[in-house]
């Protein structure tokens, strides 16, 4: 009966230690997954993608975010993929996202098939909630989530973009309604607040991409304020204005815009901005309507 029992604690901790150290691989290198204290095989949880910004990395901008230290706390699997090198200039890391950031180099990487797959391989590997696949974009990413909202509607439950921005020109809408959530510094000097170009290709500003999401998600386009919220720890008190799109949209659909007043492209984010973004996500799973 002793014997049995150190068996069943020793296979115990193996499998916690397995647990705290495993990755995936799609032909990229090893990618580093992190499973929640207490995850279940037989209960399905959200899955977070972190996309980093231009010249990054998966691990840098985790470091800055700090999405995966709250996986124990809200249940939720984790991995931070690295976008391929640039063929010149410094070989920086990027993600082939829009017409206007950052594909320098004129790549043919197919990132948006290589984000879906690994999708498709955490699905393989472990139990994800179908309805709570969320993505969180800096930059560069930002505009790689919004290319995945996109294209992958009906895989992807919400988005996050930190100081990225839509595709520029209007399309027909995808088929099936994501949760967008844009948040962005009106003193960002590096993606425009009011919408910019990067070598001489345009992007649209804060507003109009979350505007033109609420087009697209089929809601009113009359926004309302809300609460106040405090994402930047270099400003005083709750600082930055929020502005919500909710009104008659389709199922599975919203759109919202969290401005930092002087924030920018980087800002020092709060005590509480990864916990406020992670709450956002997690009460925005998908919807499947009749499009679904």
């Amino acid at each position: 009966m002793k014997t049995s029992k150190i068996l069943l604690a020793a296979c115990a901790m193996l499998f916690a230690g397995s647990l705290a150290a495993q990755s995936i691989d799609l032909g990229r290198g090893e990618l580093p997954v992190t499973v929640p204290e207490g995850y279940d095989d037989g209960t399905p949880a959200p899955l977070v993608v972190l996309l980093h910004g231009y010249t990054s990395s998966g691990a840098n901008q985790d470091t800055y975010m700090g999405f995966s230290e709250l996986a124990d706390s809200y249940g939720f699997l984790f991995v931070a993929p690295d976008g391929t090198r640039e063929s010149g200039g410094d070989q920086n890391r990027f993600w082939n996202a829009s017409d206007a950031c950052c594909n320098f180099y004129e790549s043919e990487v197919d990132d948006a098939g290589y984000i879906a797959s690994i999708i498709e391989e955490m699905k393989s590997e472990y139990s994800v909630d179908e309805d709570r696949v969320y993505l969180i974009g800096h930059s560069n990413g930002g505009f790689m989530s919004f290319r995945m909202a996109y294209e992958h509607s009906d895989t992807i439950a919400a988005m996050v973009s930190l100081a990225g921005a839509n595709h520029m020109e209007m399309r027909e809408a995808p088929p099936n309604g994501v949760h967008i959530l844009q948040i962005h510094g009106t003193a960002d000097s590096v993606i425009i607040y009011g919408g910019g170009d990067i070598q001489d290709v345009r992007y649209p500003g804060a507003l109009g991409t979350v505007r033109r999401w609420a087009t697209y998600n089929g809601c009113s386009m009359e926004g309302a304020g809300r609460e106040l919220r405090d994402l930047d720890a270099s400003l005083p008190g709750h600082e930055s204005g929020t502005y919500l799109f909710e009104a008659g949209c389709r199922p599975g659909g919203s759109s919202e815009l969290w401005t930092i007043p002087a924030g920018a492209h980087s800002p020092i984010l709060s005590d509480t901005f990864a916990e406020q973004v992670i709450e956002w996500l997690l009460a925005h799973p998908k919807t499947r309507g009749e499009s679904g």
